[in-house]
């Protein structure tokens, strides 16, 4: 579909705009000036907060500003609704995706079921299937002059990483990456996206029936096994937090790695020196994160409201926009740097409040196995001279397409 230019960024902004997702960082700095709460009426009535300050005070007030409508840019599926449904009696997103798309109290008891999952100790337990993953693909590259380090690289870690949780098929990885790229990078093309979902709800609804009767030690059959004040799960309480993890741990964790190796690319110094320093490889983790922040959150007003003279309104949408705010120079002392050894970095990167990102154990430790592992076989590479990379933006910012040489 094409929409549109921009005229004025502050009161006409569009996130799908080609010059915001190839390079939003200017934009942002323009509107933090003259309008930090920027506002559009494309698709819907929708604020866009670009300061620290603004973007974590929305975040925390889950009074005025709802969970439960997040997508950046609305799925409309079933009249309206943002969730998927398999025939009129089939399986459903009636609850949407808790926690994240939850507002208290189903939020608070759907995150403490998953919290054990992602805990530094259970995180530790994936690290090696996690390594052993990133040395096959990097074998697959070996002899080559070029790849394609976010096709063949960083978009395939997480979602086997997710499926290893899941206990579904590591053979079925290929088809959930283009399902959760429907979901989440066809923002115009409602068919294609309704497709990406439904196909996941199938596909989900399927594998918990087979749990139920051949359970296994997986996340999906400890949930169908779960009960609440002495109540089993109910099925589309559990179908929506597996759809969760599917699409929150997939092209979020891929998109931070495929950035990183972008900035490292790009960035000859920083990539020599985690070479000679690898002890960096911790805070060199967490400023990539705050630099090239990948997800933009969506909120839903709940009453009529004016913040800092904008006047809100019921339903409206605010985007959280947590790349923007990780990039304010009220914050971040020099913020369009990426400075390596940075130690006070109090990044919002995995949200802030209480949608905090439960799984931020799982994707630092992803995004921290993933560059050790390039940089001991790829110590020395740069984009091959004469390419484009292919960013997608909307809810989740990165490369989709990253050709490098390998030297």
């Amino acid at each position: 579909m094409t929409t549109r230019p921009v005229a004025d960024w502050a009161s006409d902004f569009d996130v799908l705009d080609p010059a915001y997702v190839e390079r939003p960082f200017s934009i942002w700095a323009d509107l933090r000036e003259r309008c930090p709460i920027a506002h559009t009426d494309r698709r819907a009535p929708t604020w866009m907060p670009t300061r620290y300050e603004d973007v974590t005070a929305m975040a925390h007030d889950v009074k005025h500003f709802s969970s439960q409508r997040i997508a950046v840019i609305p799925l409309q599926v079933n009249e309206g609704n943002e969730t998927g449904q398999v025939g009129e009696d089939g399986p459903s997103l009636e609850y949407g995706l808790p926690p994240i798309s939850a507002d208290p109290p189903l939020h608070t008891w759907t995150r403490r079921l998953l919290l054990p999952w992602f805990s530094h100790r259970k995180v530790a337990e994936y690290t090696p299937f996690t390594r052993e993953l990133c040395q096959r693909l990097l074998d697959g590259l070996a002899g080559s002059d070029e790849a394609d380090a976010a096709a063949d690289y960083a978009q395939q870690i997480p979602v086997r990483v997710i499926a290893h949780i899941l206990g579904v098929p590591l053979e079925m990885a290929d088809t959930f990456t283009g399902w959760v790229r429907e979901v989440l990078e066809f923002a115009d093309d409602i068919e294609r996206r309704e497709h990406g979902i439904l196909s996941i709800v199938e596909f989900l609804s399927s594998e918990m029936q087979g749990r139920r009767e051949h359970p296994g030690e997986d996340l999906l059959s400890v949930l169908l096994q779960t009960e609440v004040d002495g109540a089993v799960l109910d099925d589309a309480v559990v179908l929506g937090m597996a759809v969760l993890l599917l699409i929150a741990g997939i092209d979020t964790t891929w998109s931070a790695i495929g950035s990183s190796i972008w900035h490292l690319a790009t960035h000859p110094d920083d990539r020599d020196r985690l070479v000679q320093e690898p002890e960096l490889m911790t805070l060199a983790v967490e400023e990539l994160l705050r630099a090239y922040s990948p997800v933009t959150m969506a909120r839903m007003v709940t009453e009529d409201l004016e913040y800092k003279g904008c006047p809100m309104h019921f339903e409206d949408k605010v985007l959280m926009n947590f790349p923007a705010a990780n990039r304010d120079p009220e914050f971040f002392e020099d913020p369009d740097t990426v400075h390596l050894d940075r130690e006070n970095n109090r990044h919002v990167a995995f949200g802030s409040g209480i949608h905090r990102c439960a799984g931020s154990n799982l994707a630092r430790m992803e995004l921290r196995v993933a560059l050790e592992e390039w940089l001991a076989r790829i110590p020395s590479f740069s984009l091959v001279e004469g390419t484009t990379v292919k960013w997608a933006g909307g809810q989740v910012r990165g490369p989709r397409t990253l050709r490098v040489r390998l030297r």
